[in-house]
């Protein structure tokens, strides 16, 4: 891959050249001082993925990022000194389209780019995805879900890059008594699962936190998958972890997840695959919707990278193409909370 840094930190720029040297797979393309040298260059040379810092001078990572995604879409991975210091910029960098986050390397005794494993392994992952070469799970005959004498709801989201921001609009728009469990997978790493989870509840008026293994869910409560394993429903309303499929790029995958919904989830339910980059989700959304489920994908429009959406539409998998500002309205007309639990 042909990968530009965008880091106004020489130190940084030194380090993050170091870790790349080590792979004969990719090649440093150009290196930018700030924000809108990043934009610039990337419109003269679009490499295969942009590093790009959070804070620089004249203009930070996410209006970078936000103005590249509009003029020369590339994919881009936010590399920053600290998570946690910068949980709210690096949040709405991923809802402006950067695919993931991760840690700085920082230039050890010996020269090299400590913190470069976890780099290199992030970059390699994300080369499968942009390539379209990720694996994909064998998809399963499919039952509808069998029937349940009760009237237990669930919303199964799935979302990849643009989605934090796109799950935080749906959740912005929910009322606090809604009626329906909401589980949600986020292509986003483990290491950084609970301060989105963190931060999506600052946006909700419904509780967001992270799904732990065994967990049931409620209506008025978001679970979001917080592992590098998939998250899926082991038993009728109980979700756990797998790290089956092992060779799965998309980790974790809408697509598992929504396939144990069909398995095991009693009850009505809602499947909604927001923006994102790949196919993730389709085939399961499509299961979704051979059960009898209502299926919902965000149109072109609105996303800020049409291609999960858009292969669950063209797979036949979506019911229903909503902008993002009506996904939440069209969930309270079908769980609305007069509705006998």
């Amino acid at each position: 891959m042909r990968i530009a840094v965008v880091n106004d930190m020489p130190l940084a720029v030194e380090a993050l050249s170091r870790v790349l040297g080590q792979s004969s797979e990719h090649q440093l393309a150009w290196v930018a001082r700030n924000g809108d040298e990043a934009i610039a260059r990337c419109a003269e040379d679009r490499p295969d993925l942009i590093l790009m810092d959070i804070y620089m001078p004249t203009l930070n990572g996410v209006e970078a990022t936000r103005a590249i995604m509009a003029k020369t879409p590339c994919p881009i991975l936010i590399v920053t000194s600290s998570i946690e210091s910068h949980t709210s910029k690096v949040f709405e960098a991923l809802g402006a389209g950067a695919l993931d986050v991760v840690t700085t390397p920082v230039l050890g005794a010996d020269g090299r780019g400590e913190g470069g494993p976890a780099l290199l392994a992030k970059i390699n992952v994300l080369n499968r995805l942009i390539t379209g070469k990720a694996s994909r799970p064998r998809t399963p005959e499919h039952e509808p879900p069998p029937a349940s004498t009760t009237h237990h709801r669930l919303v199964a989201i799935g979302a990849s890059a643009g989605g934090p921001a796109a799950i935080a609009n749906v959740l912005s728009k929910l009322p606090r008594d809604f009626s329906a469990s909401i589980v949600m997978v986020q292509h986003v790493d483990a290491q950084f699962a609970s301060l989105m989870a963190k931060w999506l509840n600052e946006q909700s008026a419904i509780p967001v936190r992270i799904a732990e293994e065994g967990d049931h869910p409620e209506p008025g409560l978001a679970l979001i998958a917080g592992t590098n394993d998939h998250l899926i429903f082991k038993e009728p309303h109980e979700l756990g972890y797998t790290a089956h499929p092992r060779d799965y790029s998309y980790r974790p995958s809408a697509d598992v997840f929504f396939e144990s919904v069909v398995r095991q989830w009693k009850g009505d339910i809602v499947g909604v695959l927001l923006t994102g980059m790949g196919r993730d989700g389709a085939k399961g959304l499509k299961a979704l919707r051979e059960a009898g489920a209502l299926t919902i994908a965000q149109n072109r429009e609105s996303c800020v990278v049409y291609g999960m959406p858009k292969a669950a539409v063209e797979l036949g998998a979506a019911m229903e193409v909503l902008p993002l500002d009506e996904i939440a309205a069209r969930l309270i007309r079908h769980f609305p909370a007069s509705k006998p639990a």
